[in-house]
């Protein structure tokens, strides 16, 4: 008779299950077992009322880094996916959803990315149906849902808004598969129309978290953004943007995203375009303070710095999307990687180079071929009418509303000035921080203004059409200049970030108040000489924007040369020309110890000083002081450097570089063939 077979399937392991080891240190060994492991025996308890106080337990002391760890390495996101979102009691749902979203704020994007694996969405999907439901039966007074509940579900609310917000930001793919979903879009979409009923806990809140979710949603999302403007919540986005609260300012914010995501669609977005986001944007930086109260909620949206913060980021987006379709040129709205404005605009606009020109007409103008990278032809001179209708603008002498209405062709910008908020980005730049928070603040406003001073500088003020454009933007530039830009000069910073994000915000000013135009205090322009030479090769080290790193043309050498080449631009006095220009030429003269992008951009700026005969500093500066003979020995140094510049690595340095040496032997040969 053959031998019965024992049951091996008793003796198998959970193939889940992992033996975890108590860690070395004795420390958390015992903290391990005082408190890790007797609340996950609890969390997994016959006992529902044991559960749950087992998940709030966990929900205590899960803020706490050392017993997070530990938590982790005892399997509890296993164990709250598996059991405490889905337990009987709503409490210990609530705990569970709490734990997740704790987790997803503290731990790194992959964590994130882990819970999507492990299907998350179709979890919350099915919650937030839930908490649909419950919010509904509520608000309806039903007798299904008490105060107690109704504290709850919010709790769950909240924790699903926040759980989704971290998603969203960790992964596209994630944030995709978000914005697809159409139960938890509604969900979202709910929670805003719902607003804040009177008797929410902590009320403002929950709405406030729900409108910085959707803000991540619909950035450069058309699709979804068509689909808010069909719904109940566009109408509450629209009446929210007229208060001047957290979820006012965050509801500018989604507005401001879908109308850059609806810029290239059919749909007329004139109901929600950034001018009528202004107002609420400019009042909420009203309440900046230079010494600020300690409040409650610090660091979260009831924080009012925080909520300041928030303006400033989206004036900071607006300045990079501003539409110059009246002043005859657009700028196209620049890529933003996060819910929050990227903070800074390129600093070198792309040139449209025009490389047919022929060098041997004798009319031809050179700065048209060796332009380089600036792209516009600033250098003509205003005509007396036009200086003094600028100067009356600066002046007072005229009713400055005068000006104002001549911008209706640039409501954004038009709303910008007329609403104070240039003014407000001005005031918080000059504030003393007084803390971290206040200091992001004023870096922030810093590249608010840079962003948006870009914008203007790309508008052609030699046609007539814009020179009122330029007398409404001129005392502002002037403000700008004086206000910002020289305390800061002048303070001689050891921060390489704040005199990068100045520089940068120079080089945009001068952009638009050339030479003698540019309230420029008597060697001031030799601040930025220094600056180069004390910080030459260095890159930009803004810690919010790593990438700029990897770009030479972003480094504080070459926004200190391009500073200084417009400032030497027409109608700038011999004197200061000659300083500059000497500094210029010695740039592209010194190479190879030059960095290439700072020659580049020396030669650029070089094309553009001397790039007419006609004005009075090409004869007394660029002959007299020889600058054809430097600039004709550095040829071969240039293409030396040329070079050196691997295409593969960077691209577009080398595409630059050999821009600007082609430009240098066509400038060189138009310049011997006008010789005075």
């Amino acid at each position: 008779m053959a031998k019965s077979r024992r049951n091996r399937a008793a003796r198998r392991k959970d193939p889940i299950a992992k033996t975890v080891k108590p860690p070395s240190d004795p420390e958390l060994a015992a903290l391990r077992t005082s408190k890790v492991l007797p609340v996950l025996a609890d969390l997994q308890s016959a006992d529902p009322k044991s559960r749950s106080a087992a998940a709030a337990a966990v929900s205590n002391i899960i803020g706490d880094e050392r017993c997070r760890k530990l938590l982790l390495r005892e399997q509890i996101v296993h164990t709250v996916l598996t059991q405490t979102i889905t337990d009987a009691a709503l409490e210990s749902r609530a705990a569970g959803w709490g734990i997740l979203q704790v987790l997803a704020q503290e731990e790194e994007a992959d964590f994130c990315v882990h819970l999507y694996r492990q299907d998350i969405l179709t979890a919350i999907e099915f919650a937030g149906k839930t908490v649909t439901e419950k919010l509904q039966a509520s608000d309806a007074q039903s007798a299904k849902v008490n105060a107690a509940e109704k504290d709850v579900v919010l709790g769950i609310a909240s924790s699903l808004v926040s759980l989704l917000t971290a998603l969203a930001e960790s992964q596209d793919e994630i944030l995709e598969a978000i914005s697809h979903n159409s139960a938890i879009v509604s969900m979202v979409f709910y929670l805003i129309t719902r607003g804040a009923a009177s008797d929410d806990k902590s009320p403002g809140l929950l709405l406030a978290e729900s409108l910085n979710c959707l803000m991540i949603l619909v950035e450069d999302n058309a699709q979804l953004s068509k689909s808010v403007t069909k719904s109940d919540c566009f109408k509450k986005l629209l009446s929210l943007k007229d208060q001047v609260d957290a979820p006012a300012v965050l509801a500018c914010g989604v507005l401001h995203n879908m109308s850059v995501a609806l810029a290239d669609s059919d749909r007329d977005t004139s109901a929600f375009e950034d001018a009528v986001l202004i107002p609420c944007l400019a009042d909420t930086l009203t309440r900046a303070q230079e010494n600020r109260p300690e409040v409650e909620g610090a660091g979260t949206f009831e924080d009012p710095i925080v909520c300041q913060q928030q303006a400033v980021e989206i004036l900071a987006s607006i300045g990079t999307t501003l539409t110059a379709a009246g002043a005859g040129q657009e700028e196209k709205p620049a890529s933003r990687k996060s819910k929050k404005a990227n903070g800074k605009a390129k600093v070198e606009p792309d040139a449209d180079e025009d490389e047919e020109m022929e060098v041997d007409d004798a009319d031809d103008d050179p700065t048209s071929d060796a332009e380089g990278d600036d792209d516009e032809e600033e250098d003509d001179e205003m005509d007396d009418d036009a200086m003094a209708a600028d100067m009356d603008m600066v002046t007072g002498a005229d009713d400055p509303d005068d000006d104002i209405s001549a911008l209706d062709d640039l409501p954004t910008l038009k709303s910008l000035i007329s609403n104070g908020a240039l003014e407000q980005l001005i005031r918080v730049t000059t504030l003393a921080p007084s803390d971290t928070p206040s200091l992001h603040l004023q870096s922030l406003a810093l590249s608010a203004l840079g962003n948006i001073a870009w914008s203007i500088s790309l508008i052609d003020f030699s046609d007539p059409h814009n020179q009122p454009i330029q007398a409404a933007w001129a005392p502002v530039a002037s403000a700008i200049w004086e206000r910002v830009i020289s305390p800061i000069l002048a303070s001689d910073t050891a921060d390489l970030a704040l005199a990068t994000h100045v520089t940068s915000l120079a080089w945009a000013v001068a952009r638009t108040l050339h030479g003698a135009d540019a309230p420029l205090k008597p060697g001031e322009h030799r601040r930025f000489i220094t600056l180069y030479q004390a910080t030459k090769g260095s890159t930009s080290t803004d810690p919010e924007n790593p990438e700029e790193l990897a770009d030479p043309f972003q480094a504080l050498g070459v926004k200190c040369i391009g500073v200084l080449g417009q400032l030497a631009l027409h109608p700038a006095p011999s004197d200061l020309n000659r300083e500059i220009g000497t500094f210029l030429v010695t740039a592209v003269a010194s190479l190879p110890d030059t960095p290439a992008a700072d020659a580049v951009e020396a030669l650029n700026q070089l094309f553009d000083i001397y790039g007419d005969e006609e004005y009075p500093y090409d004869k007394e500066v660029f002959w007299q002081n020889g600058f054809l003979k430097h600039l004709e020995d550095a040829v071969p140094k240039a293409k030396a450097m040329l070079k050196t510049v691997d295409k593969r690595a960077q691209p577009e340095l080398r595409a630059r570089a050999d821009e600007a040496v082609l430009n240098l032997s066509r400038f060189l040969a138009y310049k011997r063939k006008h010789q005075p």
